[in-house]
């Protein structure tokens, strides 16, 4: 099998690698832009891609060939999305439909990666047919690029929504909430943590584990894929404190919009995972587990 990664430097995309590297089932093509960032570097099985650009998004795919596209690239900095809506568009809608494009002229099965921020956060947990009522740029876009792939006339497509992504993997470009917890736990940095916006945060391991299910089971239509604990940022950020026996006392409670972001954030989010579970076999390991595999990580 033929898969083919965009976003290969980031947490999820090094992630996948790491889960198919080695796979004797698969062919691999990662992407991202700019050099290989990932921990053991692919070689031959590295293409820098501008997946913005069409010419290069037809020469990767004219290239490889995939039967599997797993697109993870994106830019998914909500208030930066908000900041600068044409940077969002072009890089969440224009090169989703690009992609899209291309996966089609290839008969390529078509897998983007989406988010709970598609959801108003009034009604939460949410099942997959739930309707959409984003509340920010990014949401939006995001939104955008999953009706561009249910209408592209694709011959197999699917989306895997997720909430919170966490984890550790070389060079990365942004940070995740945990990781930032524990940094400024361990610095005993005075925190300001929402404790108005519920979350079912998501292992990457996890999250990599359900696209791959997705992809070896050319299973279609849309799945939720996230951590199976719900809870609010504050409580979060307490527990990656009691995880790794951090003192909390510099943690001050805030509601939302005392902060002041230019992107209004869903406030109760999480997701019924009962079709992913139930179609795909997906099982995510509790929250404290998935720390547990943080620290090992870390300490390796």
């Amino acid at each position: 099998m033929r898969i083919l990664i965009t976003g290969s430097n980031g947490l999820l995309g090094q992630k996948l690698i790491a889960a198919l590297r080695n796979d004797p089932a698969v062919e691999l093509l990662a992407t991202s832009r700019g050099d290989d960032r990932t921990a053991d570097p692919l070689g031959k099985r590295y293409r820098s891609v501008d997946i913005t650009q069409q010419p290069a998004v037809d020469a990767a795919f004219d290239a490889f060939r995939p039967e599997v596209v797993i697109h993870t690239a994106a830019m998914t900095n909500v208030d930066a999305c908000e900041l600068d809506p044409v940077a969002c568009q072009l890089q969440n809608v224009t090169a989703t439909e690009l992609l899209v494009q291309a996966a089609k002229r290839h008969n390529s099965h078509f897998i983007f990666l989406s988010t709970d921020f598609i959801f108003d956060g009034k009604h939460g947990p949410y099942r997959e047919e739930d309707q959409p009522a984003p509340l920010s740029i990014y949401g939006h876009s995001k939104l955008d690029g999953e009706r561009l792939v249910q209408q592209a006339g694709l011959k197999q497509w699917a989306i895997a929504r997720t909430i919170i992504v966490y984890g550790i993997a070389k060079g990365l470009s942004r940070s995740n909430v945990v990781l930032w917890a524990k940094g400024a736990l361990e610095k005993g940095t005075p925190i300001q943590v929402v404790d108005d916006q519920w979350r079912m945060p998501t292992l990457a391991e996890d999250l990599a584990d359900g696209c791959i299910r997705i992809a070896k089971k050319k299973a279609t239509g849309i799945f939720h894929l996230s951590g199976p604990d719900g809870m609010n940022i504050l409580e979060l950020v307490q527990r990656v404190g009691a995880f790794f026996k951090l003192p909390t006392t510099g943690v001050t409670p805030v509601k939302s919009d005392s902060l002041g972001q230019p992107a209004k954030r869903p406030p109760v989010t999480g997701f019924v995972l009962d079709k992913a579970r139930r179609g795909l076999g997906y099982a995510p390991r509790g929250f404290e587990e998935g720390l547990a595999i943080l620290r090992d990580q870390l300490e390796a």
